[in-house]
């Protein structure tokens, strides 16, 4: 598989739909206001990554 998508489902934030991406070994947390978490190589923290982004005020 190259690339992954996980949409994380947000409380108070309907408007951040994030996803995470891999590219090549890495893997990127992303969302749809914009925002782009760094390259990780272990999808679970780029998953960490994107749930944060998306608890954020």
């Amino acid at each position: 598989m190259t690339q992954q998508e996980r949409l994380a489902p947000t409380q108070d934030h309907a408007e951040h739909r994030t996803t995470t991406v891999e590219q090549g070994p890495f893997c990127v947390a992303r969302c749809t206001c914009g925002w782009r978490g760094p390259a990780r190589r272990a999808r679970s923290l780029a998953r960490t990554d994107a749930e944060g982004h998306a608890a954020a005020p």
